[in-house]
């Protein structure tokens, strides 16, 4: 060979690693990959997305662990199943890079919310493709398919798709003979939709698997304008049931009313002294000491794009709460939202009874500092406060007749919240990729849900960051669940960029 044509090469194969080595490079490479194995994809999605997967469900659950495993087995991936006496079993599989000292973990959870089958167009476990106008299409015999498109079937959306899309990340990165930079976990829980009661446990039991560098959480939807989105932090939550009593039977309103005690009026009074129409709280000391919006908060709030009026439009409301703030401003504030009211009847048949009982159901989303614990306190003072007597059981006659006011609290299983900072090296890097790629993201510093992030977080405060695909409009937990295709075509774009350009140390 002449040096003049081995130059040449030399400059070629340069060429070629750098192109390799920029995300947008990558994502053309993936989305032409991707666009010649389409139907491949789908096929493989369709046969995990007919797997029941309610959590308790335990032979459906093991189901979807042997299917998990031999997807990620079959690229090669070395892969163990994590278990715990009585909870449903975490599917892990590793890629490691000799020359990283860095792992990253990739998160997403295999189970789903229960059904009630008699909502849903089609049988949720038999996964079924729509065009736009809710026609279903046949996918494997149409000439093309329409990005346009959508899935449903449950986990569709919530959260399945982040698992199929990772592993199709791998074979188009396998296809263009590029690597992953940095050692990846793929962690797949199977106990979110039940609130992931044995995380903690899992994440005791197995610190050497479950304690990586960092965590990309790859749950819920983008943003609803469309974009990509980041979440930095989650609002943590703990429910609330709280139960006012009257007499010990029902009584006509017309003989005793205004004499015996309502207890619907009661509840009524009672949760309206905790919250006004606005959302504030009314709760002494409850907005004390919160943790302020960092600047580097404040700047990605500014920027977030505006989809309140199309949001109204959708949810058919013409004004909001919170004295006009920004909903993302909002997400960063406390919530007390009121689930349900119990008691009585309505309609044709409602009766004259001043009824026996009234319960509310109630949840609150708490922000940093706030924990379950401190807000649980802050609660029974302020009701103790109205007067009543605090019981944790139903009362019998001593109580009943020795206190004027008595409320019924239950509290929930609760988990605080938490964040990660914007400006850490990592949450730039992430953002800086999946521009270069071509999806500049939404960078939301909290989202309004509740996760249990700061088990993640801990014990060192290992940056945890949110990576949600599904599209906004999933019906996530709701019937007719879905995953609009291109939804999934650029989240198996991203995660190859990130597989590729996350930095080895």
């Amino acid at each position: 060979m002449s040096k003049l044509v081995f130059a040449a090469v030399i400059l070629l194969l340069g060429a070629s690693a750098l192109d390799a080595a920029d995300p947008g490079i990558v994502a053309k490479q993936t989305s032409s990959w991707r666009a010649q194995h389409e139907r491949e994809i789908l096929a493989e999605f369709t046969e995990v997305l007919a797997i029941p997967n309610i959590a308790g469900d335990q032979p459906n659950i093991d189901r979807n662990v042997k299917a998990i495993r031999a997807m990620l087995e079959k690229r090669g991936l070395k892969t163990q199943v994590l278990t715990i006496d009585g909870a449903s079993p975490i599917v892990v599989a590793d890629i490691r890079v000799p020359e990283s000292h860095r792992t990253i973990a990739f998160y997403a959870h295999y189970d789903g919310q229960p059904v009630d089958a008699s909502r849903w167009t089609s049988d949720p476990w038999k996964p079924v493709m729509r065009n736009g106008k809710a026609k279903e299409v046949d996918w494997r015999s149409a000439k093309s398919i329409d990005p346009e498109w959508r899935f449903y079937a449950r986990a569709a959306g919530d959260d399945k798709t982040p698992i199929i899309g990772m592993l199709a990340a791998l074979d188009a990165l396998r296809a263009a003979g590029m690597k992953p930079s940095v050692n990846l976990r793929f962690v797949f829980e199977g106990e979110e939709e039940a609130g992931s009661p044995h995380l903690a446990a899992y994440l005791a039991k197995y610190p050497d698997v479950l304690r990586p560098a960092a965590w990309i959480l790859c749950d819920g939807p983008v943003h609803q304008s469309g974009s990509m989105e980041l979440y930095f932090g989650a609002r943590g939550t703990v429910g609330l049931d709280l139960t006012t009593f009257g007499p010990v039977k029902g009584l006509h309103d017309g003989h005793y009313g205004n004499w015996v005690p309502n207890p619907i009026v009661r509840l009524t009074h009672l949760i309206d002294s905790m919250r006004d129409e606005n959302g504030k709280i009314l709760i002494a000391g409850f907005y004390d000491g919160l943790k302020a919006p960092t600047e580097s908060e404040r700047n990605a709030l500014a920027k977030i794009p505006d989809v309140e009026p199309a949001l109204r439009r959708e949810f058919q409301i013409a004004s909001t709460e919170g004295d006009a703030k920004p909903l993302n401003e909002l997400l960063m504030l406390p919530a007390l939202n009121v689930r349900g009211i119990e008691s009585g009847h309505v309609g044709a048949d409602a009766s004259n009874t001043i009824q026996t009982e009234a319960r509310a159901s109630i949840d609150f989303r708490l922000v940093p500092p706030e924990t379950p614990e401190s807000v649980k306190a802050l609660v029974e003072r302020h009701i103790e406060s109205l007067g009543y007597k605090i019981v944790r059981e139903k009362p019998g006659a001593s109580v009943r007749l020795a206190y004027n006011k008595i409320v019924q609290v239950v509290w929930g299983a609760g988990y605080p919240p938490a964040r990660t900072a914007l400006d850490l090296p990592l949450s730039i890097e992430l953002a800086t990729i999946m521009t270069a790629a071509g999806h500049d993201p939404v960078r939301l510093p909290t989202m309004g849900g509740s996760i249990p992030m700061y088990l993640f977080q801990q014990p060192n405060d290992t940056p945890v960051i949110g990576l949600p695909i599904a599209n906004h409009d999933d019906n996530q937990h709701a019937a007719d669940e879905n995953i609009r295709l291109q939804n999934l075509w650029d989240g198996i774009e991203i995660f190859a960029c990130l597989f590729t350009k996350l930095t080895p140390d």
